[in-house]
Parts: C-alpha cells; structure tokens; sequence
C-alpha cells in the first residue's frame, strides 16, 4: 500500500512474488516450503509451545527454542481488547533492552498500532515487514522512534484474526539490525496461531480469571488507584504523579503496588493492560 511496507506472500509452487528470489527447491525438483532442519526446528516449537501455562514460561520458550525458529531480539505480543485501538501488550526481549518501556510505548502509539493492524489486514493477513525511518509520518512516531534508539529500523509482524476477518492478536518482531526477509516471514506465519494459544494460556493463571471475575461484577481499584492508572496509561511516572495529584512518590508507589496485586499482574504495563481488558479504566 505505501513504500514502508513489504507484504510477504505464502510461497507456492510458483515461488515467491517478493522480489525476484527464486524459491527454494527440493531435490526432486519442487518447491520446499522448509529445509529439513527448519521443519524439525518447526515441529519442536509446535511441542515446546503447547507446554507453556505461565508467562515464565513463555519467556523461556520466546527466548530459547522459539529463537531457533525465528532469530530476533525483541516480541511484542498485542491482543485486541474491547475497544478496536485498545490492545493488551505484552513484551519480551534480549537482556539489554528494557521490555516494560518498549511495551509501554507501543500500547500509547496507537496510530502505530492501528496502522500496522490495517496494513497486515489489507495485506489478506500474510506477514507484513514495517520500515521505521522512513518517509511518512507515521513512520517517525513514538514507537518508530523507540526501535530506531534500539538499532533496528523496522519490525516483522503477523498475528491471528476471528470469523469477521478482524485482527485478534498481533505478534511484531525485531532484530538490531532489521533484516527480516520471507525466510523469516514464512516461519512466523506458521508457528502464529502457537505463539496466541500459548500466550491467551500463560495469561489465564490468576486468580481474576480462575474466579471469572470481570468488571461487571468486581471492580476490585479504588477509585485513587483508578486515578493513578490513568496516569500511568499516560506515561507518567510515580514523582510526576505524585506531583499532579499532590501526594509522594511514596504514597504513589504503594498504590502501584496495591494495583499490581489486586490485577495480579507483575508491572505497571501489565496493569493496564488487564484493567483496559476488564473495561474499569476509562481512556
């Protein structure tokens, strides 16, 4: 649709429409869509990921076997929630890169989000590559600018979608230096609907959920905690709120923590996350 985005096709028979590559060819001479070492990589991941129930574990599996599969230093895992640019965001990433700051930056630019959702779905769902950097203003956002202070001038992204041919998850990926091709692209369009199962189950472990407790029935924050949520979905952090709403970063701090136990949830991106999911936070 513009020049920043590259569509990566499913290759067939016919090979690739991405470039002038030539598809990959088995020994008897026709098109292999997986070298022999990427199909056992492939089938492993499959097993790995069905044993995954918690979000440590997910982090084990993403940054361990899943690596094999897909070489990359930074996902970011994004479920629609109730709203269309409402997504719950979830982050994993190399030891040097902060996860809760990326994912925080990426859950606030949501033109970003919507963009990038808009164009895997006029794309007929295949992986999409977005180039940050580049000429449109898009592509100079919060969260272009966050991958471009990373060392990566883009992302790989893919995900899952529902009967109405409407984005459920995203999974968006990247390396220091982006150099995401079809190789990658065609692997991360296969092991996609493994990542979301794996993810939906390391979120169904607290007790919110074993109690099917939603916000129709419990709203378990204070309306101060509500407050300094709200806050925090802005970016602000414990001395700037504390500031606005007149209190210590103390006190403010100790209602962080009171958020995050009541959410079961382990950080503040997480928290709003869960309350944009349980709708008791109005943004």
């Amino acid at each position: 649709m513009d020049s920043q985005v590259t569509v990566h096709p499913r290759r067939t028979e016919q090979g690739s429409r991405l470039g002038t590559s030539e598809p990959r060819r088995s020994e008897s001479g026709g098109a292999a869509l997986l070298h022999p070492q990427e199909l056992e990589s492939l089938l492993l991941n499959i097993d790995a990921s069905l044993r995954v129930h918690s979000r440590h574990q997910l982090f084990g599996w993403t940054q361990g076997m899943l690596q094999s599969l897909i070489k990359h230093e930074l996902l970011v895992c994004a479920v629609r929630g109730a709203r269309p640019t409402a997504y719950q965001v979830d982050c994993f990433a190399s030891p040097w890169i902060d996860p809760e700051k990326v994912g925080d930056v990426f859950r606030r630019d949501t033109a970003f989000v919507t963009h990038l959702a808009t164009q895997w779905t006029e794309s007929e769902f295949h992986p999409v590559v977005f180039a940050a950097g580049g000429a449109e203003p898009l592509s100079r956002g919060p969260f272009a600018a966050e991958l471009q202070r990373l060392g990566t001038e883009g992302v790989l992204a893919h995900g899952t979608y529902d009967a109405l041919g409407k984005p459920v998850s995203l999974f968006v990926l990247a390396t220091m230096p982006c150099d995401f091709d079809r190789e990658q692209a065609f692997p991360l369009e296969l092991i996609a609907p493994f990542l979301h199962l794996a993810w939906m189950r390391s979120q169904l472990s607290g007790p919110l959920e074993e109690s099917g407790t939603t916000a129709q029935s419990v709203d378990p924050l204070t309306a101060r905690e509500k407050e300094i949520l709200r806050w925090i979905h802005l970016g602000k952090s414990n001395f700037e709120i504390g500031t606005i709403l007149g209190i210590s970063p103390l006190t403010v701090k100790n209602h962080v923590q009171k958020i995050l136990r009541k959410l079961n949830v382990q950080n503040r991106t997480h928290a709003v996350g869960r309350a944009l999911e349980l709708r008791i936070l109005d943004v």
